[in-house]
C-alpha cells in the first residue's frame, strides 16, 4: 500500500493508465466486507499500469513484434510434426483407421492454403496488430477446441479453424517484421527465425511421443494454448498499431479462384500419397486445381487491385528467394518425415529415441545460423552460401541412404547435423533477401506469396517422399530381408537429396549485388559480432 500511495502522490504522465483512487472505492463500498480486498486489487491495477507504462517506454517495437511473431511461428511449425505422432492414438480413441484420421492434417493444410492469399489484404485492411493478434487468438482457440474434441468430425473442423489462424498470423507477422527491421539487420533476424523453423519440427516428435506415451494425445493440441495466450497478452500490452494505406475492396474473384484452386491442389497432393496418385478423385482435384490457378493468373492480370500481385514475380531476387526456400523445404521437411519413420520401423528405435535423434538437425541449424549470420554471410554473400547449403543438405540426406539395420544412431545424428548446417545456410539468406528489394507498401502482398511457397514446399515434400515409401515398401518392413526392407527408405533419402542438388541452379541465379543492402552490417550487429 505504501508503494501505491507513493504513486498516487506523483504526477501522472499524459499517456499513463488512468488512476482509480482507492479512497473513492472505500466511500462507495463502505460497510461491505469486500472493500479491503477490492481496494488492494485497485491498488495493484494502478501499480501494474504505472509499471507497464515504464516498461513499454524501454521496449523496442522491433523486439515486441519479433517476440509475438516468433511465438506464433513456433506454434505453427511445431504443429507440422507433433500431430503426426499422435494420429494412431487419436484413431484408437475415436475407433477409426489411421488413414481416416489423416483428414485432420488435410483440413489444416487446406485451410492454410485457402486463406494465405487473402492474409495480406486482411493485414492492410484492419491493421497489422489486430490481424496478427486476432489470428493468434483464432489459432489458440482452434488448438483448445481440438484438445476437447469428442469425435473425428469435430476434430477436423477445429483443425481447420487452426489452419485459418495459421494462414493469417505468419504472413502478417512477417510483413510487420520486415517493415520494422531494415535490410542490414535481417540476416541476424533470419537466423533467429531459422532456428525456430528447425527446432519446431525436431521437437515435435519428442513432445508428441512423450504426450501420447505418458499422458494423452490431447496435449499435442493443448501445448499451444499457453504459448498463444502469452503471445496475445504480450501483444495486447506492448504492440503498437501497425497501419498501411487502405488496400481497397477485396478482389473477390481472385480470392475465390485462389481459394478453390489452392485448396483443390493441396487436397490432391495430400491425399495422393495415401490413396494413390492414379485415384480418379486425386487426379480430378489436381487437374481442377491447376485449371483454376491458370484462370487466377488470367483474372489477376486484368484487375486494378489484384489479390495476388503477379508483378512481384518480376522481382528477380524475391522470386529466387521464394523458390529457393520452397525447394529446400521439400528436401528438409520431407527428409525429416522419412527420418522419423526410418528410425522407428527400420532401425527399431523408440519414438523417444527417434525424436531425440532428430534434434541433431536443430543443433546443426543453431551452429550454422551463428556461422552464417555472424561470419559467412557478409563475406561470401547469399549466392555462394545458398549453393553450398544445398550441397550440404544433399550430402546429409545421401549419407542416410547408406545406413543399415546395424547402423549406430550416432551416424544418423551426424548426418542430421550436416543436414541442419545446410538448412541454416539456405534458409537464413533466403529469408533475409526475400524482401530486400520490395517496398514497404508491397511487403503485405509479398509476404503471403513467400509463406505460400514455404507451406507448399513442406506439403509437397511430405507427399512426395510418402509416395516413394508407399510405392516401394514391401508387405512387411521387418520381414528379415534387410535389403528389401531398407530400399524404400534409401530411395526416399536419395530423392530428397536429388531435389536439393537439383535446386542449385536457382541459388546460382541470385545476384549478390541486388542483395547488397542485407550485406551491410548495421552498427548494432557489428558491435555484437
Amino acid at each position: 500500500m505504501l508503494i501505491c500511495d507513493d504513486i498516487r502522490r506523483r504526477d501522472q504522465p499524459p499517456n499513463a493508465v488512468p488512476h482509480i483512487p482507492g479512497s473513492l472505492v472505500v466511500m462507495i463500498m463502505r460497510g461491505n466486507h469486500a472493500v479491503i480486498l477490492f481496494d488492494h486489487i485497485v491498488d495493484l491495477l494502478n501499480l501494474f499500469g504505472r509499471v507497464n507504462h515504464m516498461v513499454t517506454e524501454n521496449v523496442s517495437q522491433r523486439a515486441v513484434v519479433a517476440v509475438v511473431y516468433v511465438a506464433a511461428m513456433f506454434m505453427s511449425v511445431l504443429d507440422t510434426t507433433i500431430v503426426t505422432v499422435a494420429l494412431p492414438a487419436i484413431a484408437h480413441d475415436f475407433e477409426v483407421s489411421v488413414a481416416q484420421v489423416g483428414a485432420v492434417q488435410v483440413a489444416y493444410l487446406v485451410a492454410l492454403t485457402v486463406f494465405i492469399p487473402v492474409s495480406g489484404w486482411i493485414g492492410d485492411r484492419i491493421g497489422g496488430k489486430r490481424a496478427l493478434l486476432g489470428a493468434i487468438g483464432l489459432f489458440t482457440l482452434g488448438s483448445a477446441l481440438c484438445g476437447i474434441a469428442t469425435s473425428l468430425p469435430e476434430l477436423v473442423v477445429f483443425s481447420a479453424i487452426q489452419g485459418v489462424g495459421g494462414a493469417v498470423m505468419l504472413p502478417v507477422g512477417l510483413a510487420m517484421l520486415f517493415r520494422v527491421y531494415p535490410p542490414s539487420e535481417r540476416v541476424q533476424l533470419s537466423a533467429t527465425l531459422a532456428l525456430v523453423t528447425a527446432i519446431g519440427p525436431a521437437l515435435g516428435p519428442v513432445l508428441g511421443g512423450l504426450f501420447t506415451t505418458y499422458g494423452s494425445w490431447r496435449w499435442v493440441f493443448f501445448v499451444n494454448v499457453p504459448i498463444g495466450l502469452l503471445a496475445l497478452f504480450w501483444g495486447l500490452v506492448r504492440l503498437k498499431p501497425h497501419t498501411q494505406p487502405s488496400p481497397g475492396r477485396l478482389d473477390m474473384a481472385g480470392f475465390l479462384l485462389a481459394a478453390t484452386g489452392f485448396g483443390a491442389l493441396m487436397t490432391g497432393v495430400s491425399e495422393g500419397s495415401s490413396v494413390g496418385w492414379d485415384h480418379p478423385l486425386v487426379l480430378a482435384l489436381i487437374v481442377a486445381g491447376a485449371i483454376l490457378l491458370v484462370l487466377l493468373v488470367i483474372v489477376e492480370r486484368r484487375v486494378d487491385r489484384p489479390l495476388i500481385e503477379l508483378r512481384l514475380f518480376r522481382n528477380h531476387l524475391f522470386t529466387s528467394a521464394t523458390c529457393l526456400y520452397g525447394l529446400a523445404s521439400v528436401a528438409y521437411i520431407g527428409g525429416l518425415y522419412v527420418v522419423s519413420t526410418f528410425l522407428q520401423e527400420a532401425l527399431g528405435a523408440s519414438a523417444l529415441e527417434a525424436g531425440t535423434t532428430s534434434v541433431a538437425s536443430a543443433v546443426g541449424v543453431i551452429i550454422g545460423g551463428q556461422l552464417v549470420s555472424r561470419v559467412l554471410y557478409h563475406r561470401l554473400g547469399p549466392r555462394r552460401l545458398t549453393t553450398t547449403g544445398l550441397i550440404l543438405i544433399g550430402a546429409g540426406l545421401a549419407l542416410m541412404a547408406i545406413a543399415g539395420t546395424g547402423t549406430s544412431l550416432w551416424w544418423m545424428r551426424g548426418d542430421l547435423l550436416l543436414l541442419g548446417l545446410g538448412v541454416g545456410a539456405v534458409f537464413i539468406p533466403s529469408q533475409a533477401i526475400s524482401m530486400a528489394t520490395i517496398s514497404s507498401t508491397d511487403t503485405g502482398k509479398a509476404s503471403p506469396i513467400f509463406n505460400a511457397g514455404k507451406q507448399l514446399g513442406s506439403a509437397v515434400g511430405v507427399a512426395l517422399l510418402a509416395s516413394v515409401l508407399t510405392l516401394t515398401t514391401a508387405p512387411n518392413v521387418n520381414s528379415g530381408n534387410d535389403g528389401g526392407a531398407l530400399f524404400p527408405f534409401h530411395l526416399a533419402f536419395l530423392v530428397a537429396a536429388a531435389v536439393a542438388l537439383a535446386s542449385t541452379p536457382v541459388a546460382l541465379r541470385i545476384r549478390d549485388s541486388e542483395a547488397s543492402a542485407t550485406m551491410t552490417r548495421s552498427k548494432d550487429t557489428a558491435e555484437a559480432g
